[in-house]
């Protein structure tokens, strides 16, 4: 993807609705009819001119299915479920899409980030930090993989993901969110780090207000990790304090 590449809302909504026009087919052949469409609503007139004598449409028909190849991966951060809620047997428990999301939406509200943070970086770093779980899954202490092995195992998986993308400036730009949230390199990758634990002792509380549940350790696990909001040790404090 070595050009900018427009995502077309209107054609991917006539796909979509193309796909429920077609009742009658079956899950397997409704995803043959779809996503042809998909890969075209995806391409732009944007992209980069062919080379003389090349099909003027594969280099964007290959492109955009190298993306929904991405995006259906994608569909793994929906379905895989946070370990240690698990672990915890709390029923119907949040996604790694679902935690993403909401990190994402702090980063957008928050009214008091440290000055000179890039808003629009904390939140593209949100929703893509926990991208490689996709693949390798929620890695938790309790599993007893070292630190280094995690982050070689979600290295890896990254770069699968991105090499799936199709490489490009898109990838590159995953890669780098990524590797700076991983290696806690910028402001705002310490703001998001802040972000990542203040999500889940909400979650934790709102398991325990919904549930009844002491869930207690996960506040704990949190206590003075804090690099940009320092918080009071009251653990329900702790979230209405950075919300």
């Amino acid at each position: 993807m070595g050009g900018s590449r427009a995502l077309s809302l209107s054609s991917l909504c006539a796909a979509a609705a193309a796909a429920t026009r077609s009742p009658l087919l079956s899950p397997h052949h409704r995803a043959r009819h779809l996503r042809p469409r998909l890969a075209a609503a995806m391409s732009s007139s944007s992209s980069p001119a062919p080379a003389p004598g090349s099909d003027p449409a594969a280099p964007a028909a290959s492109s955009a299915s190298s993306a929904i190849d991405f995006l259906t991966l994608c569909y793994r951060l929906k379905t895989t479920k946070r370990a240690g809620w698990v672990r915890r047997g709390v029923p119907g428990p949040e996604s790694v899409a679902d935690h993403m999301y909401r990190m994402g939406v702090m980063a957008l509200v928050a009214a008091d980030l440290p000055a000179g943070v890039n808003r629009d970086r904390c939140v593209k770093m949100a929703i893509v930090h926990d991208i490689a779980e996709a693949i390798v899954g929620d890695i938790t202490p309790a599993d007893g993989v070292p630190k280094e092995e995690k982050s070689r195992r979600e290295k890896e998986a990254l770069d699968h993901m991105c090499a799936l993308l199709g490489g490009g400036s898109r990838a590159d730009e995953i890669r780098e969110l990524w590797m700076e949230y991983e290696n806690n390199a910028t402001l705002e990758a310490k703001v998001v780090k802040d972000f990542d634990k203040v999500e889940m002792i909400l979650q934790a509380l709102e398991y325990e207000k919904e549930q009844g549940r002491d869930l207690e350790e996960f506040f704990q696990s949190t206590a003075g990790l804090y690099s940009c909001f320092p918080l009071p040790s009251d653990s329900a404090a702790k979230v209405h304090t950075c919300i």
